[in-house]
């Protein structure tokens, strides 16, 4: 995932941090605006983590940190809900204006009901998620220390959410009371995805239920099951970014991307390797795939390692050679299945081999055919199998030029 990162002014003038993460290619099929939850910052695991899944199918996403927080300047005890709203408005227009107008507002927990509220005031939205979001701004209230009459008397408390305390002034609380959710969510008029948890301690599963109730359609719900209210496992909040990407296909008209005839110029496939670990994201002509190291080898296994990339490939243009060769010869081929193994040998133990003391490369591949084919003509298939191009390609002496980008 590529990122750059930017600031941009709220209507108060304070700057604020963000991040624009950009699908691999750098070439966004629509924009998003992601508001985190309350307190949080723009780099909190879960977000990241849904922003590489809505990357990876060409959503760029502008995260940041709202007024008085992370690396935003402010101060947060002088914020309240509507300066929450007001930031996500900056962002939009930010957006508007040096991009392209965000399509998709995402929100997680407090965060969820200002992009409720926000899409009100941003007319290029097409589409609304929230994660783990409250169905009522006044629930906050049960994390106030102490009683509420001190708060009105004072004119500042202190919140406690997660044994993290924030100070926060007297309009807040007025914004709590006013608690205009149900309305908002009921005239919202765009496509919305709820995401909670049945377990989440923070926001209950009670809240999902009545912004589903008060929606109007077209509107969805997806439980996140075992998750917590952060979604602190990181599969969780993958699954979400997965699930929303797919889901807002059907949405975001600026989604599909243009099909044009790749030119040999063209970099069809490119790949990013970050800094950490081995993860690495690919674009194969527009498909969008990951590749990893095993645990063991000191990666996170959270996709295939290059050489099982490779060993696909040669079984994936078995099965295509086969499959072109049987129809034309209209033979009642039923499927392929091919297996494969990737191993480096002693050459010492290859009769063909050159110098006995070096290792060599061998894949094994079992072919099997499905279908009433005879003894003969299943030989001349496997016969077939052994011109590949791919095949070709790796026992033939293949040249590689690289170069660096200037």
């Amino acid at each position: 995932m590529q990122f750059q990162k930017l600031y941009f002014q709220n209507r108060d003038g304070k700057k604020l941090a963000a991040r624009l993460d950009l699908p691999l290619d750098e070439k966004p099929t629509a924009f998003a605006v992601f508001a985190h939850c309350f307190t949080c910052t723009k780099n909190l695991n879960a977000v990241v983590n849904i922003d590489r899944a809505l990357a990876m199918h060409g959503i760029a996403v502008l995260r940041f940190d709202f007024t008085g927080l992370g690396e935003s300047e402010g101060d947060f005890s002088e914020t309240n809900f509507s300066t929450n709203v007001a930031d996500l408005v900056s962002a939009a227009e930010f957006l508007k204006d040096n991009y392209e107008a965000p399509r998709l507002l995402i929100g997680h927990s407090l965060g969820g009901a200002a992009v409720i509220h926000a899409a009100h005031g941003i007319p290029s939205i097409e589409a609304v998620s929230t994660i783990a979001a409250p169905s009522e701004l006044k629930d906050l209230l049960r994390f106030v220390n102490g009683p509420l009459e001190n708060f009105e008397k004072d004119g500042e408390a202190s919140i406690n959410i997660s044994g993290s305390n924030f100070k926060v002034k007297k309009q807040f609380l007025s914004d709590l009371r006013q608690d205009s959710m149900e309305e908002a969510i009921r005239t919202l008029r765009r496509p919305l995805l709820i995401f909670h948890s049945p377990l989440d301690e923070i926001v209950s599963i009670d809240h999902a239920a009545k912004i589903f109730a008060a929606a109007r359609h077209p509107k969805s719900f997806v439980s996140l099951d075992k998750a917590d209210h952060l979604l602190s496992v990181r599969e969780d909040s993958l699954y979400v970014g997965s699930v929303l990407a797919v889901w807002a296909s059907k949405y975001l008209t600026t989604l599909k991307r243009k099909q044009t005839r790749p030119q040999l110029s063209d970099n069809l496939v490119t790949t990013r390797t970050g800094r950490i670990g081995f993860r690495t994201e690919i674009l194969a002509n527009g498909h969008s795939l990951i590749a990893d190291e095993p645990i063991p080898a000191g990666g996170a296994d959270s996709g295939p390692s290059p050489y099982d990339l490779l060993v696909s490939a040669l079984g994936a243009c078995t099965g295509m050679t086969l499959r072109v060769y049987a129809d034309l010869r209209k033979l009642p081929l039923e499927a392929v299945v091919v297996r494969l193994s990737h191993n480096k040998i002693h050459a010492e133990d290859c009769q063909d081999c050159d110098d006995p003391k070096s290792k060599i490369d061998l894949i094994e591949r079992e072919i099997e055919l499905q279908g009433d084919l005879d003894k003969s003509t299943r030989q001349k298939l496997l016969e077939i199998a052994n011109r590949c191009p791919v095949h070709r390609t790796l026992e033939s002496r293949s040249r590689i030029v690289s170069r660096l980008k200037e």
